[in-house]
């Protein structure tokens, strides 16, 4: 059974910063772009930021790049989102998720989901 399981999430004040975890169960993701969407309330899931197999994969959204970090380890199938500078316009559930292709933004394009972990930025 794949299982994707987020931790980390909590509330922050603006400008301060919040360490994401995901540990992957289940299956091989050696060949699984690994990585992080979010979804605010009335808002779609949007994409934030991923990394494939290979070094040099890591892509981000516009948005975030430079402020966010991914980084995953791939013997133990986990990922981490470090997330810098934080805005409230951040608030939202995160969620992790794995699927088959690189520098993809569309979550139709990833196949396995966590439940999510809420993050708050408070102003």
């Amino acid at each position: 059974q794949v299982q994707l399981v987020e931790s980390g999430g909590g509330s922050v004040q603006a400008g301060g910063s919040l360490r994401l975890s995901c540990a992957a169960s289940g299956r091989s993701f050696s060949n699984y772009a690994l990585g992080w969407f979010r979804q605010a309330p009335g808002k779609e899931r949007e994409f934030v930021a991923s990394q494939g197999w290979t070094a040099g994969s890591e892509f981000y959204a516009r948005s975030v790049k430079g402020r966010f970090t991914i980084s995953r380890d791939m013997a133990k199938n986990t990922v981490v989102l470090q997330m810098e500078s934080l805005k409230p316009e951040a608030t939202a559930v995160y969620y992790c998720t794995a699927g088959p292709l690189i520098a993809t933004t569309s979550r139709f394009e990833y196949d396995y989901w966590g439940q999510g972990t809420q993050v708050t930025v408070t102003s």
